[in-house]
């Protein structure tokens, strides 16, 4: 069981579990990958600079240079580390609140791969082993890292007659949005663009996309997105208010892709959270679905080994390696702003013969996650999903980024859906009572 990495990097309290000193060891770790740069990048949490100040020390004592590039979006750092043969480290906690923060690693563009993060942990707790250090030295890069992330967009900007509301979830997004989007319209409408280090994600953002979507109303937009703390989701809204998640953004690649047979293998990569109706209707165009775990790297992983280029999540992590071989928000809804402008058409006609299926999903607190593999739970789960058959979902997990249990049902009614999620709730109510 590791000790520090989760499903997406490393990720605590802020000053309490990721503090300098932990952010210097992992810095220091990092010698185990055998690179020879470290570039480093953040979102706009107030804990980010400490963390990234004590993390390029550690990597300087370990004989690295270093080059910190500032806010930046944890796509941007990805793409960075590939076209820099680095090292790339991430300081973000993503879409939790601003108490949280985190340390995602990635080499060479790529996330680290399970052996990598156990020498790190092997040698975070024994860094004082570490012998023989050289002190590197910080620099600089020799281009503008906006110019190099820039560079993935250039061949795909179109101008469209649109006008654009964006959420940047007052996080890292808010460096490179206001840079992109004025060169695919000049009707751009922001919300979520006044970070100050403690509202990042704060009713705003991916996860909060029902600010957008009263935003696009009022002020009649023509479609909005919604990004996430670092920059790597991105949720839809529609010119009426109507959101359209991951799942949905997906189902439109895809169906783009394979008008121009440019889906290769014909195939799209999904998770167990992803709605019924979404699957159904991409089956319905002789699109095959793939589903895997919760979390994008399952996905990736799933897409690296058969080799597919489109994959993801509803929570708006969309992998299309056609763009980057990384979810990117702000470069899936450039990509989306293309493919109005080459169907000629809008969102609401390109979703037309999606039918979803009600769905919820609830967050139970205070509740020990080893609870998930009580067998009397698990049996009574495993009832309840017999009833269903092929016509619901449900799907009962501990949280990789919060200390929650997630309970995700989807059936053929929301009244259904709602005594499915109370009669597992009280199951685990009972079961903690007693």
């Amino acid at each position: 069981m590791p000790k520090y990495f989760g499903t997406d990097g490393i990720r605590g309290k802020s000053y309490e579990f990721l503090d300098e000193n932990l952010a210097r060891a992992i810095g220091r770790s990092l010698h185990v990958l055998k690179k020879s740069d470290v570039i480093v990048a953040r979102d706009t949490r107030e804990s980010g600079q400490m963390l990234s100040q004590a993390l390029i020390e550690g990597a300087l004592e370990a004989g690295f240079d270093t080059i910190d590039i500032g806010v930046m979006p944890t796509p941007a750092l990805c793409h960075i580390s590939r076209t820099r043969e680095a090292i790339g480290v991430m300081i973000t906690a993503s879409h939790n609140p601003y108490q949280d923060n985190g340390i995602k690693i990635f080499v060479s563009g790529r996330k680290l791969t399970l052996k990598e993060e156990m020498a790190i942990e092997n040698n975070i707790d024994a860094v004082s082993l570490v012998s023989e250090m050289f002190f590197g030295k910080k620099k600089s890069l020799e281009d503008d890292p906006m110019d190099i992330y820039l560079n993935l967009f250039r061949k795909m900007i179109v101008r469209v007659p649109l006008s654009i509301g964006l959420d940047l979830a007052n996080g890292a997004t808010c460096k490179t949005a206001p840079v992109v989007f004025p060169r695919f319209s000049d009707r751009i409408f922001y919300i979520g663009n006044n970070p100050d280090g403690r509202n990042i994600n704060d009713n705003v953002g991916s996860t909060h996309p029902e600010s957008l979507s009263r935003t696009v109303e009022k002020n009649k937009l023509d479609i909005g997105f919604a990004f996430d703390g670092d920059g790597d989701r991105v949720i839809m809204v529609g010119n009426d208010g109507l959101i359209y998640d991951g799942d949905m953004m997906i189902y439109i690649f895809a169906c783009y892709l394979k008008e121009r047979s440019l889906l290769k293998k014909n195939t799209v990569v999904l998770t167990k959270m992803s709605n019924l109706g979404i699957i159904k209707a991409l089956e319905s165009k002789d699109i095959n679905v793939v589903l895997t775990d919760i979390g994008d790297k399952y996905v990736m992983e799933e897409m690296d080994k058969e080799g597919y280029i489109l994959g993801g999540e509803n929570s708006g992590h969309i992998i299309n390696r056609l763009l980057l071989d990384t979810g990117d928000g702000v470069l899936n809804a450039t990509f989306m702003l293309k493919i109005l402008h080459d169907t000629e058409t809008t969102v609401s006609n390109l979703t037309k013969d999606v039918v979803l299926y009600p769905d919820k999903l609830k967050n139970l607190r205070n509740i020990d996650p080893q609870l998930t593999k009580d067998p009397d739970i698990v049996r009574f789960i495993e009832k309840r999903k017999e009833e269903l058959g092929t016509d619901g979902r449900i799907l009962v997990r501990p949280s990789g980024t919060e200390p929650v249990i997630r309970i995700a049902v989807s059936a053929k009614t929301m009244d259904e859906v709602d005594e499915i999620i109370e009669s597992i709730t009280n199951v685990f109510m009972n079961k903690t009572a007693s």
